[in-house]
């Protein structure tokens, strides 16, 4: 019989992307609450066990995992080393599944190339899709997904032109996992941050001041977005208090290009 949300003494997440920016502010929000998290670094390990670290001393211990979410190949792996870790937790199964991780893309559409688009699809799409369907049999029946996708899925920018519309994508597959899953009581939402100051695509909105500026200037609140704005909805949208939200989609961004 298959393990249900209640069942365990501990929430359980998974967070890809979780070692910076907006996917290590999740994780750490998710600590505070008291949900454990296994989440994924690419390449830096050190950072990433300083964000354990950081966990361990909010009383919820995380796990970090190296994993390149655009190397679809390695999943299976993955998945092993999941179980495994659970096993640790004293747990079979997870709760909550935030696709974060991503990489950015400056390319207009004019100079788009076919390595770019297969790049950008390869993470943004093609490894939300394959990563969550190989997690499924590992997800409680009544947890959560939170995609993660972007502002620029509904506004268009200068030189995104192959970004944009792979988290346009990530949006519409939302709705369809949401419809999918719904037999088995698993909400599936979106959250799209604006322009965020982390060092995402190299930095730019938060070294640059005069992108920094911009982005404030096309936005209500008057400020360019930081990661903990983003991490306590994510976070959020992950509790029983928005159990019944489902198939939605969260721009967190201060209401930029209203």
């Amino acid at each position: 019989m298959a393990q249900t949300i209640q069942d365990v003494p501990h929430k359980i997440a998974i967070v890809t992307g979780g070692s910076r920016g907006i996917g290590r502010d999740t994780v750490l929000r998710l600590a505070a609450r008291g949900v454990r998290s296994i989440f994924t670094y690419q390449s830096n390990e050190e950072q990433a066990q300083a964000v354990v670290a950081l966990t361990t001393e909010a009383g919820a211990p995380g796990v970090a995992l190296q994993l390149d979410t655009g190397v679809a190949a390695r999943f299976d792996d993955f998945v092993a080393r999941v179980r495994e870790t659970l096993g640790t937790m004293g747990a079979e199964r997870f709760d909550y599944l935030v696709n974060n991780a991503g990489t950015a893309s400056t390319a207009s559409f004019a100079a788009g190339t076919e390595a770019e688009l297969d790049e950008q699809f390869a993470v943004h799409f093609k490894g939300v899709f394959l990563l969550t369907q190989k997690l499924l049999p590992l997800i409680n029946d009544g947890g959560r997904i939170v995609n993660v996708s972007s502002g620029l899925a509904r506004f268009a920018f200068p030189n995104r032109a192959v970004y944009g519309p792979m988290k346009a994508a990530v949006e519409a597959l939302t709705r369809y996992m949401a419809l999918e899953l719904g037999p088995r009581r698993i909400a599936v939402n979106v959250v799209a941050p604006g322009a965020i100051a982390t060092d995402f695509s190299g930095g730019i909105v938060r070294d640059n001041p005069q992108v920094n500026q911009a982005v404030a200037d096309h936005t209500a609140l008057g400020r360019a977005g930081l990661p903990q704005d983003v991490g306590p909805v994510i976070a959020a949208l992950l509790s029983d208090e928005f159990g019944w939200v489902n198939a939605q989609r969260i721009e967190v961004a201060g209401g930029i290009h209203i």
